[in-house]
């Protein structure tokens, strides 16, 4: 049996911030619209019929103060319509939602904002909105304007807006009005690598100051990194709720594989036969660094346990840079051949830093043998970090090259 972790331990402690129990919600939705008049001259006897859509069956659980929740599915699950009664926007049919702390919602692109005010005049509104007084809405906008950069718009209406500098407004004003609960929706897909970095950044800081986050994504790795706990739907009903790390498996059973697909065990094709207790990157000293200095070598710390009897273990990394392009990859060597349940593996290494000055992460494709001889594949996302120093350039690397020109006689 797993040992929990010290991060797992305080959570249990916690008290319960939003708790949802038998959580339901129908839509009626027609079957047949008539928008002309003609429509309505020709068929002046004909009735509107309406079939009924059960976005949410039945939806209960718990997320406690300063835990990270995912909740993942399908698109049409019901995802964006539970945050959307979390944060009062919908009303529940039935069920109950309790939720203590201010929240600040991150749901729909511009909702909340005025078209025909200016982002000055948004942020302040919203600052107001989520529980900010005018004067402190109105501090708080430089900061806003910093981390959003668009000083140069602050006075543009936002109907002129494009939605990358609509998300980047609403989401740093979201951040500086420094809510106890953040509710975030796919739409942080809308921004480019470099802003979504930047919102990665402020969910890690928001961790680690015991904030409390529920995520709704299609970004498995993200989830399998970030959260402390997980929320499968698919057709309104609840899948799966507990470790991010099978959830994400789960997930992928729904898109990739069969829905009946028994879970007990090891399953061929993608799987969690691996759980990540500790990683971390170190300087030379031993110390535990976020950071890496241009040309030191990069030093990796990973301890894992295995869930399952692993045959033929195998452990692929991978070095990805903001964009999600890869830059590198290495495998670990001298691997076991089996690792029983619940063992414990620790891998070390030191890797050659070719990289520029930039933000990366590291990646892992684990794969091993399960029942019946198939295998099994799982990915983990490890750890982000930042590579400093003053050689600049174009590209990812730096290479030690020779290359020299001479004028042939």
């Amino acid at each position: 049996m797993r040992t929990p972790s010290r991060r797992e331990r305080v959570l249990a402690q916690a008290p319960v911030v939003v708790q949802a129990r038998d959580v339901r919600k129908t839509f009626q939705v027609p079957d047949r619209r008539i928008d002309t008049l003609k429509e309505r001259v020709v068929h002046p006897t004909r009735r509107v019929t309406y079939r009924e859509l059960h976005a949410l069956r039945g939806i209960s659980f718990d997320v406690r103060q300063g835990e990270f929740f995912g909740i993942v599915g399908r698109n049409g699950s019901g995802k964006s319509t539970l945050l959307k009664i979390l944060a009062s926007i919908y009303q529940a049919d039935a069920g109950r939602i309790r939720v203590a702390g201010r929240m600040a919602p991150f749901i729909e692109l511009g909702i909340g904002f005025n078209p025909e005010l200016t982002a000055r005049e948004n942020v302040a509104l919203n600052g107001v909105m989520m529980g900010l007084t005018r004067r402190e809405a109105a501090r708080r906008l430089d900061a806003v304007l910093e981390f959003a950069e668009l000083h140069e718009f602050v006075e543009l209406k936002l109907k002129n807006y494009s939605s990358g500098m609509m998300v980047r407004l609403a989401f740093a004003t979201m951040v500086q009005a420094d809510p106890d609960i953040m509710l975030i929706d796919e739409v942080l897909a809308v921004g480019d690598a470099r802003f979504a970095q930047k919102c990665m950044d402020v969910f890690q800081d928001r961790r680690r100051a015991g904030r409390t986050l529920l995520l709704v994504t299609h970004n498995m790795p993200t989830v399998q990194s970030l959260c402390d706990q997980a929320l499968l739907l698919h057709d309104g009903e609840q899948r799966f709720l507990g470790d991010p790390e099978q959830a994400a498996a789960e997930y992928y059973r729904l898109n990739f594989g069969s829905e009946n697909t028994p879970t007990a065990g090891p399953q061929p094709g993608i799987d969690v036969s691996i759980s990540v207790l500790d990683v971390w990157l170190e300087d030379d000293d031993g110390r535990r660094v976020d950071n890496v200095e241009q040309g030191r070598p990069i030093r990796l710390q990973l301890i894992v346990e295995a869930r399952y009897d692993l045959d033929s273990p195998a452990f692929n990394f991978q070095c990805v840079n903001v964009d999600g392009h890869w830059i590198f990859t290495f495998d670990a060597t001298e691997v076991p051949a089996r690792i029983p349940a619940g063992g414990r593996l620790r891998i070390t290494g030191t890797v050659q830093n070719p990289l520029m000055p930039g933000r990366f992460l590291l990646s892992c494709w684990t794969s091993s043998v399960a029942a019946g001889g198939q295998p099994t594949i799982q990915t983990l996302e490890l750890v982000r970090f930042y590579v400093y120093g003053t050689r600049t350039g174009a590209g990812n690397v730096v290479l030690d090259t020779e290359v020299q020109a001479v004028i042939e006689s």
